[in-house]
């Protein structure tokens, strides 16, 4: 397929292009400077430099192409993952951006479009598992991403194939959050969000790279991107301690995360999400089953790196 990818620098990315390439795809990515348009050449894709909010232009270089791909995001830095100001260039990325992605996927004629979404959007499951047809929760950091969902399902009323990847935590070389936890797992700290045996789901940033190239070949619909085991918060830490090779001294905020309310409501809830859908949609499994495979691996990267 020829394939247009958005977003195609970021965290997951960087593992998507590769992707794509190995399996034989022609890729075309939007790159904003020289630097990452050279990092998308050296991996096998054609860079272009166009406005993410540019519908005529994005009309224009989507023409030809039998997929969109959409990973765009401006996701804050820990340090100011409390400042609602922080989130303003991601939610206009979520808006404003898969608004005109999907207006130009539909004038040029894309037959496909893949949209990064989130699993956090589910409503808080305590132990039970979180399938794509759960409750999802409309708290005010969800709804930008539920705006790309309905520029997808816009983009389904009117012909296309339209896919929803909801992701669970990223973790892995080059996901800029957890490089910051792992840090401080280093350092003999843990972050525990919310109660410890509430779950928390994730995925590594190469199994999700590998989810996109799949679900270039799956059926329209939405489906959550996990490992395969989801683990409590404080088995999470636990992983991290371990693949960091230090005992744990610190582990918090815990339950105390709870008093901040809707600006923590993605990472304090407990979602033990499946990804039997995905599975059986497509021929995808994840490489790490769960975060205590993957953040050894992590280690190891970030070791050598």
């Amino acid at each position: 397929m020829r394939v247009f990818v958005a977003g195609g620098t970021g965290a997951v990315g960087g593992y998507t292009i590769p992707a794509l390439v190995r399996e034989g795809h022609s890729v075309t990515a939007l790159a904003r400077t020289p630097e990452k348009a050279a990092a998308l050449t050296a991996q096998g894709a054609t860079p272009v430099s166009e406005s993410l909010f540019d519908r005529s232009a994005l009309t224009a270089v989507f023409t030809g192409h039998d997929a969109v791909v959409n990973l765009t995001t401006a996701i804050p830095s820990m340090s100011r993952w409390m400042s609602t100001k922080a989130w303003s260039t991601n939610d206009r990325v979520r808006t404003e951006g898969s608004a005109a992605i999907v207006d130009a996927a539909l004038a040029a004629g894309v037959e496909r479009l893949v949209q990064e979404s989130v699993s956090m959007l589910y409503r808080d499951h305590g132990a039970n598992w979180v399938e794509e047809d759960a409750p999802i929760d409309r708290y005010p950091m969800a709804r930008a991403n539920l705006a790309a969902e309905a520029n997808v399902h816009r983009f389904s009323k009117a012909g296309g194939t339209g896919i929803i990847l909801r992701f669970g935590w990223f973790y892995g070389p080059g996901a800029a959050h957890s490089e910051q936890l792992f840090a401080l797992a280093r350092r003999h700290l843990g972050l525990v969000l919310g109660p410890p045996d509430s779950y928390v789901s994730s995925i590594h940033v190469a199994d999700a790279g590998a989810a996109v190239a799949a679900a270039l070949h799956a059926p329209p619909g939405t489906f959550n991107i996990v490992d395969d085991e989801p683990l409590t918060k404080r088995q999470y830490a636990d992983a991290m301690s371990h693949a960091a090779g230090t005992a744990m001294w610190l582990r918090g905020p815990g339950r105390a995360a709870l008093v901040f309310g809707a600006k923590l409501t993605s990472l304090t809830r407990s979602l033990r999400v499946s990804n039997a859908r995905f599975l059986a949609a497509t021929a995808w499994a994840p490489r790490y089953p769960s975060a205590r495979e993957g953040w050894i691996a992590t280690a190891q990267a970030l070791r050598h790196r």
